[in-house]
């Protein structure tokens, strides 16, 4: 079972639910009036839960609210924006963010998630799904791209091809869709989404903390890394929890063969 909820913040936010766990933080996108659209506010709010997870590290549960993931950014905002405004990447510099937090980060997507709110979808390293989980890119429609990290994340995540027949063709993926190509981890019932996934989390919560931080830092370095795999590595072969675990691991095994042979 997951962590207890120590500490539930909505007073500090306009636009999130925000829940601290022991071990996680679940933040809600909770714009109902706009199928939580992506808007600066958010924006701001959203860098302001970055701050907290760099300085005390913890998994990451971003879901929406009301049966939507985010319905895109704030359509009205992004017509105000002009070319200084695309120079400062506003939703890119955040979803970047997002990218590099320290420990593992999960969306649970039910609903639209449509525009910035896919590309938000794919800066985390995990995805689950409900039924009704549909990821797009429609930009091209608005005469503008997909900019926030979408043009490139995508191919990473389910290849070329497929990437752009969202970016280019328009398509959308739905939840079996985005399950085949490799985008979500699963396809869950909608009423058990957020159970599943913190169930996900619950899995990861049982590994090394370190280990974690250390093998999510390696695998998104660029390249062929050896050097970078040896040293963290050496770092994880040098610590307590290492020795304790295998030989906690090292004593069950015993323990079971002795029992097998009794």
């Amino acid at each position: 079972m997951s962590a207890p909820s120590t500490e539930t913040s909505a007073g500090d936010y306009d636009t999130l639910l925000v829940e601290e766990r022991e071990d996680r933080v679940v933040v809600t996108l909770h714009r109902p009036e706009s199928r939580n659209a992506i808007s600066g506010q958010m924006i701001r709010e959203l860098h302001a839960v970055c701050d907290q997870l760099e300085q005390s590290p913890k998994l990451l549960l971003l879901t929406g609210h009301g049966g939507v993931f985010a319905g895109g950014a704030d359509i009205a905002e992004l017509l105000a924006r002009g070319r200084d405004e695309a120079l400062q990447g506003i939703n890119s510099r955040l979803f970047e963010r997002v990218r590099r937090l320290p420990m593992p980060t999960l969306a649970a997507v039910d609903g639209w998630a449509l525009g910035g709110g896919a590309e938000l979808s794919y800066a985390c390293d995990l995805r689950i799904a409900g039924p009704d989980a549909v990821f797009g890119n429609p930009e091209p429609g608005l005469g503008i791209l997909a900019a926030a990290g979408a043009c490139w994340r995508l191919p990473e995540l389910v290849g070329e091809s497929v990437a752009k027949q969202v970016l280019l063709a328009g398509r959308n993926l739905d939840a079996p869709a985005a399950l085949a190509a490799g985008l979500v981890i699963d396809v869950v019932p909608a009423e058990k989404l957020l159970d599943e996934a913190h169930a996900l989390l619950d899995r990861m919560a049982r590994s090394s903390a370190t280990a974690l931080r250390l093998t999510k830092l390696v695998v998104d370095s660029p390249g062929a890394h050896p050097i970078a795999d040896d040293l963290a590595q050496a770092v994880l072969f040098e610590g307590q929890d290492k020795r304790d675990r295998m030989t906690r691991f090292l004593n069950k095994r015993g323990l079971e063969k002795r029992s097998s042979r009794a």
